[in-house]
């Protein structure tokens, strides 16, 4: 493995990546260990190995060679091994193999073969990541002949120094809450209480008005004057609540009677209403947390239901939900807004997972980065239940690892920018 260090104290940028310890898959070969047989050809560039007919990595002993591939096309990915003497190919039934994989975090994988057709076939997966290292054992014709390389792949490896100073946070894998969430579909409006409407005490002609749609009024300010058709006596008619007129329905000179001269709405009291489907009636209850999204994404908080009305609508069949809004939440949501809401129904905890904001994708996979000791390699993960803040893991990492929680884009970008490859 290849380690570029610079002095740390330039740019972010800069000191990561010369800080950096980058390997690839089929990086570098270590000279072939071997029992009295000469070893491969030296002279090769790092990083590059000779293949064999099958694409493969040639392992050579004299007039000895192997080709180790690892074959996954169709399958799960597993050893194919083919032997050759003086360059031409042995029955594979004429061959003792066996593989040894040693991985980042200590774990070893050994593997026995078994002759298929005209190769050798590894007994077990080869599991993802393909980076380790190899040591190769065969005996033929009664002479053992052995091999010991590394081909790393996603991996990279920097100073305590640099990871500290790139922002680098680290947390260890295991149980976590996972909320079980419905989403749903609703929009903001002002709760009964934040509307208010001025209407004649006694049916009259109105003698005057004071206010006009948008004005902001106090409660208790005198909006009206109405002269009484029964007592010809004047009186006036203040605001019920302090707030934002948004409807005038009458001006100076009309009759007032049934209809409201002025609605007024304070716009700091909202809650949102949600549409609740029957599939998910049962699940919804008062006091839930919910998050509450703008359609946008820009805006989000988390509020909680308040009521689920008991009647169900004719057509749909749907029940409405209302989640107050605090009153902060003026700033960003508005009445008529339709909104996104995440309805915590229920919690269980996972065995195993991660936080959210740790995944990162690499290549065409959802991973996380683990660090053993001053080194960070990706695992491909399968993923179960996710929220904003865990998600959990089916498999593709170990309960107890540690992994990067904060940085990670900066390790992805620099193991993606040393060209590690998937090659075999």
């Amino acid at each position: 493995m290849t380690r570029l260090q610079t002095r740390f104290g330039a740019p972010l940028a800069l000191a990561l990546v010369g800080a950096l310890t980058l390997s690839a898959c089929g990086e570098r070969s270590k000279p072939a260990e071997t029992e009295g047989h000469a070893a491969p050809s030296a002279g090769k560039e790092a990083g590059d190995y000779e293949r064999g007919p099958h694409r493969g990595r040639m392992l050579r002993d004299g007039d000895f060679a192997l080709e180790v591939t690892i074959f996954e096309d169709g399958v799960e990915p597993e050893f194919h091994v083919y032997a050759y003497r003086k360059d031409k190919p042995i029955p594979p039934k004429d061959l003792q193999l066996s593989i040894e994989l040693s991985r980042l975090d200590g774990e070893v994988n050994r593997f026995a073969f078994a002759p298929v057709e005209d190769y050798l076939r590894g007994g077990g997966v080869v599991h993802e990541p393909h980076s380790f290292d190899v040591k190769v054992s065969a005996t033929h014709q009664d002479q053992v002949h052995r091999w010991a390389y590394a081909t790393y792949e996603g991996r990279t490896g920097f100073s305590a120094a640099a990871a500290q100073a790139g922002g680098v946070r680290t947390e260890i894998a295991g149980a976590a809450p996972i909320a079980e969430r419905v989403d749903m579909a609703g929009r903001v409006e002002i709760t009964p209480e934040g509307k208010g409407e001025v209407r004649a005490w006694y049916p009259g002609r109105i003698t005057s008005l004071r206010g006009e749609l948008g004005n902001a009024v106090r409660k208790g300010q005198v909006l009206a004057r109405v002269e009484s058709s029964e007592s010809l006596q004047t009186y006036s008619i203040p605001a019920p609540i302090s707030g934002v007129i948004v409807e005038k329905n009458l001006n100076v000179g009309d009759v007032a009677g049934e209809r409201a001269i002025f609605v007024i709405a304070d716009p700091t009291k909202l809650h949102a209403e949600f549409l609740v489907y029957p599939r998910d009636a049962e699940k919804v209850r008062v006091g839930q947390p919910v998050e509450v999204r703008s359609l946008s994404g820009a805006a989000e908080l988390m509020a909680k239901v308040e009521a689920v009305l008991p009647t169900a609508d004719l057509v749909s069949q749907t029940l409405v939900a209302h989640v107050h809004l605090p009153e902060g939440a003026a700033s960003a949501f508005r009445p008529g807004m339709g909104v996104e809401g995440a309805f915590q129904v229920g919690v269980r905890t996972a065995p195993l997972a991660v936080r959210t904001k740790a995944i990162q994708r690499f290549r065409d996979f959802q991973v996380v980065f683990v660090k053993v000791r001053d080194t960070y390699e990706f695992r491909m993960l399968e993923l179960g239940r996710q929220t904003p803040e865990w998600t959990e893991v089916l498999s593709g990492l170990k309960p107890g690892s540690e992994y990067v929680t904060d940085g990670a884009f900066l390790i992805r970008a620099d193991i993606e920018k040393s060209g590690a490859s998937h090659d075999h």
